[in-house]
């Protein structure tokens, strides 16, 4: 008797493999979704919290916004600035997982002798300011409260201060408000950092669509071709969180005049040693003198 034909095993290996194709595409088309409509970008990149905090004799203050959320601030003085009034002040925007209290009196001090009063924002979601943690809401709150930070100040000039993702708030600022100065710390480019540093390990199928939902007022390459105040830039060249070529990026496009502190040996939340402090220090100097105060 003859034997039976062996059907081919390419032809049910080619229908394995379109099923496993129909069901990645399918999967994909979720993430997209999930992308563009369900906020996928602000829960992989904020970190927010909301507890008690030691504000370090910081005093706060809350704007009501438009919309009718509350944005908090929190407001501290130089050294310089306890027994006479500010000729200028300073907006602070804190990095991720972080907030205002914690750092508005530390970095007021770094001013010294400089009568400066520093003002740091919580960014929606975070600490007392009310509404979901979204990107979205980060450049239309630090634009709000730049207008009130302008609305005390009046001609005296401002300065932004920034760290981490709090320079996506400040590079929003910067490129659509009058600042003085600024300095600028370990900033990331978040659309690519997101599909050139971490599109790999998921194939780009939550690296595409979660750069494509970072909201455009966010896009410090694009904001730093339109940021003309005086700015230093402060690299940490060992950083694993925003890897410093990247960081390089926004450097390069800044519109402004530009000074580097570069820390060969820092990771992304290493503080700066004594001599980058001091470097910090003259740094200081230079934007205080291009803003026309007096010494």
């Amino acid at each position: 008797m003859a034997t039976p034909p062996i059907i081919a095993a390419p032809a049910k290996q080619k229908w394995r493999w379109l099923n496993r194709l129909r069901w990645a595409t399918v999967v994909y088309l979720l993430l997209v979704l999930a992308g563009c409509l369900g906020h996928l970008p602000d829960h992989l990149i904020l970190h927010p919290t909301t507890d008690a905090m030691d504000a370090k004799g910081a005093e706060r203050e809350v704007l009501t916004l438009a919309n009718g959320d509350a944005l908090e601030l929190w407001h501290a003085r130089s050294p310089g600035a306890k027994t006479v009034e500010p000729v200028a002040f300073v907006m602070y925007f804190v990095g991720n997982a972080d907030r205002a209290e914690r750092w508005a009196t530390f970095n007021a001090a770094q001013w010294g002798d400089k009568p400066v009063e520093l003002v740091g924002m919580n960014y929606p979601g975070f600490g007392g300011s009310t509404g979901p943690a979204y990107l979205e809401k980060i450049g239309p709150a630090a634009l709000a409260a730049y207008d009130a930070v302008r609305a005390k100040a009046g001609s005296r000039p401002i300065f932004v201060q920034a760290n981490s993702v709090g320079t996506t708030a400040a590079l929003c600022v910067l490129a659509r408000r009058d600042v003085a100065g600024a300095t600028i710390q370990n900033p990331p480019p978040l659309k690519r950092l997101i599909l050139q540093h971490h599109g790999w390990w998921n194939l780009w199928l939550l690296a595409g669509p979660a750069s494509l939902a970072i909201p455009s007022d966010l896009d410090s390459l694009a904001n730093a071709t339109r940021a003309k105040a005086p700015a230093v830039f402060v690299l940490s060249e060992k950083d694993e969180v925003v890897p410093v070529q990247f960081q390089r990026m926004i450097l390069a496009k800044y519109a402004g005049p530009t000074h580097l502190i570069d820390l060969p040996n820092a990771t992304h939340n290493t503080g700066m040693d004594q001599a980058a402090w001091d470097e910090f220090g003259r740094q200081v100097e230079w934007l205080w003198a291009t803003a026309g105060l007096a010494h």
